[in-house]
C-alpha cells in the first residue's frame, strides 16, 4: 500500500519546509495539517454488472387495463352524478321563485276579498236604498191611481 499526502488549503499563501515540501498552509484564521489517508481497492461484484431479465406478466396488464376501464367508468358516473345535482340545483331556485311569487299572490288575493266585499257591501245598499225607494214609489202609485179614481168619478 502507499500514502499519498492530501494537502488542504483555503489560502495562496503556504509555508514550505527545508525539503520544499507543503507540509501546511494557511486558511482563513488558522491552520490546518496535512491529511494522509490510505488509498484502498475497490472491487465489484460482477453478477450485480449483468442486466436483469425482467418480464412483464400478461395478467398485470389485463389488470391495469381493467382498473383503467373501471376508473373511466366511474369518472362518467361522477360527471353524470355532478350534472344531476347541477340540474336539481336549477330547479330548486325555480320552485322557490315560484313558492314566493305564490305567496305574494295570496297577499294580493287577500287584498281582492277585501275589495270584493267592500263592493258587494255596497251594491247591497244600494239595492236597499233601491228597494225603499220601489216601496216610496209602489205607495205613490197607489196614491195617484186613487187620486185618478177621484177624478174619474167627478
Amino acid at each position: 500500500m502507499s500514502f499519498q499526502t492530501k494537502r488542504v488549503s483555503t489560502s495562496s499563501r503556504s509555508m514550505r519546509s527545508s525539503s520544499g515540501m507543503s507540509s501546511q498552509s494557511y486558511s482563513g484564521y488558522g491552520r490546518e495539517a496535512a491529511i494522509s489517508t490510505p488509498i484502498t481497492s475497490v472491487t465489484a461484484n460482477k453478477s450485480l454488472l449483468t442486466p436483469l431479465n425482467l418480464t412483464i406478466d400478461p395478467n398485470i396488464q389485463v389488470v391495469r387495463t381493467q382498473e383503467k376501464e373501471q376508473i373511466k367508468t366511474l369518472n362518467n358516473r361522477f360527471a353524470s352524478f355532478i350534472d344531476k345535482v347541477r340540474f336539481l340545483e336549477q330547479q330548486n331556485k325555480m320552485l322557490e321563485t315560484k313558492w314566493s311569487l305564490l305567496q305574494d299572490q295570496t297577499t294580493t288575493r287577500s287584498n281582492i276579498d277585501a275589495m270584493f266585499e267592500a263592493y258587494i257591501a255596497n251594491l247591497r245598499r244600494q239595492l236597499d236604498n233601491l228597494g225603499n225607494e220601489k216601496h216610496k214609489l209602489e205607495s205613490e202609485l197607489t196614491n195617484m191611481q186613487g187620486l185618478v179614481e177621484d177624478f174619474k168619478n167627478k
